[in-house]
């Protein structure tokens, strides 16, 4: 029981995370072209569920919104955060049973 909460933990934050790095991929193709954008709450939306980790990646792999205060901060702390979270989960036993 135990690994198969692990394992569906990291298959939500494996999909949440290729969610969110193309979506930045998506809107940088989106930005050069000068075509219809994705809304900046919406690149933050899978982060915030769980893929930060992918959201920080396309910022990095894209150069895609790393002027901006709130994605160039943003996105690592949730990162952060998150693999705090995961980690104190882990520790206090939350996923032994």
């Amino acid at each position: 029981m135990p690994n198969e909460r692990m394992q569906l933990l990291g298959l939500w934050v494996l999909a949440a995370s290729l969610i969110s790095f193309g979506l930045m991929g998506v809107d940088k193709r989106r930005a050069r072209r000068g075509d219809w954008r994705i809304s900046e709450k919406t690149l933050f939306l899978p982060a915030v569920l769980g893929g930060a980790l992918g959201g920080v990646l396309g910022m990095r792999v894209f150069r895609h919104k790393t002027k901006h205060w709130y994605f160039k901060y943003g996105m690592p702390l949730l990162l952060i955060l998150q693999l705090g979270l995961m980690g104190w989960a882990v520790w206090a036993g939350t996923f032994r049973g």
